[in-house]
């Protein structure tokens, strides 16, 4: 399994199929991380559709994502999930942002959080302008997951500090 990019390095790229909901409408659409350059981007890893602390979580930084737009940045959720499980999640509780299919954990393994037999480590990677890891964390138990508040903290001093 690949390490987890540290602080200051480039993120591994990829491309996702992925799914956001707009006007009641399902946009699917292929999702590249080398094309969302130039403004940071919030990676959020979680283990599943529809279980409690994924659910709980991915609503809160909905219900923050005016917030998160308004520091320039933009939220991918990443999960093993196929795309109808991804929309019927995102219909079911309002959820505002893409959601992507890792259904071959390709991007986990490259990003250092897939546990074999498990799926993933719930994780969150904020990506400055570049590309580059500005900020993460990668739970060892996904019991609890970053406040909205926590990754609004990390975006403020991005914004402050870009280098």
């Amino acid at each position: 399994m690949a390490k987890s990019p540290g602080t200051g390095t480039p993120a591994p790229d990829f491309e996702l199929p992925g799914v956001v909901l707009r006007d009641g409408a399902a946009h699917r659409d292929t999702h590249r991380l080398s094309a969302a350059r130039g403004a940071p981007l919030v990676l959020v890893f979680y283990p599943g559709d529809n279980t409690p602390v994924c659910t709980k979580q991915l609503c809160s930084y909905t219900s923050e994502l005016a917030a998160f737009t308004d520091l320039g940045a933009t939220v991918w959720g990443i999960s093993p999930q196929g795309l109808d499980s991804h929309e019927a999640f995102a219909r079911a509780h309002g959820l505002a942002f893409p959601l992507l299919a890792d259904t071959e954990r390709t991007v986990a393994r490259a990003y250092g959080i897939a546990v074999p037999g498990l799926g993933l480590r719930r994780s969150v990677f904020i990506l400055d302008a570049e590309g580059r890891v500005h900020w993460k964390h990668v739970a060892l138990a996904g019991l609890g997951f970053q406040s909205a508040e926590t990754l609004r903290t990390h975006l403020t001093a991005l914004a402050a500090d870009p280098a």
